[in-house]
């Protein structure tokens, strides 16, 4: 599908997962990386705010998972939003800008690594693999925009139609999928109402490239608004854009459970990228440390995970390089059986 810097356009994660042996690796967190390398992320824009003082840092942590083995690397825009931007004091040019930046920077990233793989062989746990890697354009939820905890809660308040969320992400998620990413990442969708905004904007015809969309829960049970998740997933499964479906950003205890509900209402590839298991205080905007699970922990799921039909396994909050190489190396013993 892609070798050097060319790329062939994606359209199926069932043909690419034919190409990485039935399986394929997301990256792992990014702000959280970007904090352990020094950055002030205390900032509405968190993660988004590296595009504006250090794009040299997303380059690295880019590098840093496809070097531990990730297949997929999502761009830095998680949080990035235009209305987030100007909000900052940016024009509405300079936000779109800083959207295909974090979207370019991803595509360098993979550049820099296929030109290590043509001149470097793996060595410890560097992993020098030429093969297909995908970047995903991240898109948040409205509640990540607003930068007071509400993705994890998807309480938007009755005032929130799907006609507001789908004018709140439209020009977004077009400037996205220009920018040369694979397919747009819809993440952490913490409710059925801007599933079907996604669902629907991914229709309108502006959007040339696919998406997968992926859910948050904290009971196991539904997403974290308290909406059915084999609702949501329907929402998903009815969109002919929409390639792969799952979860992110919850505890590895709920995946499986989460997994076989979705498994019942979707024919998609189905992703998994959970948290390291630690909780959110959304008043302080940190992590609780020690409330959560370990690399070697984290990576004991993957082969329940795997059993249970998933095909896409990475990590969100609070995991790292370590973790994926973990997972990484789970995958290649899979697929060699």
């Amino acid at each position: 599908m892609m070798t050097g810097s060319t790329k062939a356009s994606f359209s199926s994660m069932k043909e690419f997962l034919k190409e990485t042996g039935g399986y394929a690796v997301i990256d792992g967190g990014l702000a959280t990386e970007f904090e352990r390398h020094g950055a002030d992320l205390n900032d509405p824009l968190w993660s988004a705010k590296c595009l504006v003082t250090s794009p040299h840092l997303i380059h690295t942590v880019h590098l840093d998972y496809l070097e531990a083995g990730a297949d997929i690397i999502a761009s830095s825009s998680y949080q990035a939003t235009i209305q987030g931007f100007q909000a900052k004091g940016f024009s509405s040019e300079e936000s779109e800008s800083l959207l295909r930046k974090s979207v370019e920077i991803a595509c360098q990233a993979r550049n820099t690594y296929y030109d290590k793989c043509g001149t470097s062989s793996s060595i410890d746990d560097i992993i020098l693999i030429k093969r297909p890697i995908l970047v995903a354009a991240s898109v948040g939820s409205y509640g990540a925009y607003l930068a007071d905890g509400s993705e994890y809660s998807g309480i938007y308040g009755d005032s929130i139609t799907l006609e507001k969320l789908k004018d709140f992400h439209r020009r977004r998620v077009q400037v996205l999928a220009e920018s040369g990413a694979d397919l747009i990442a819809f993440e952490t969708i913490p409710n059925k109402i801007e599933a079907q905004a996604f669902a629907e904007l991914l229709e309108e015809g502006d959007v040339k490239i696919p998406g997968w969309f992926s859910f948050n829960s904290k009971d196991g049970v539904n997403v974290v608004s308290g909406d059915s998740i084999k609702e949501c997933i329907a929402i998903a499964e009815s969109c002919d854009k929409v390639v792969a479906v799952g979860i992110n950003c919850t505890p590895p205890r709920f995946i499986e459970g989460l997994v076989n509900e979705i498994g019942k209402v979707t024919s998609k590839p189905i992703l998994v990228y959970p948290n390291s298991g630690e909780s959110y205080d959304a008043e302080k905007k940190e992590w609780v440390e020690n409330t959560g699970v370990g690399d070697e922990d984290f990576v004991s799921y993957v082969e329940k995970w795997m059993d249970a039909g998933v095909s896409l396994l990475g990590g969100c909050c609070r995991t790292t390089p370590t973790t994926i190489r973990a997972i990484h190396k789970r995958l290649v013993n899979r697929r060699s059986h």
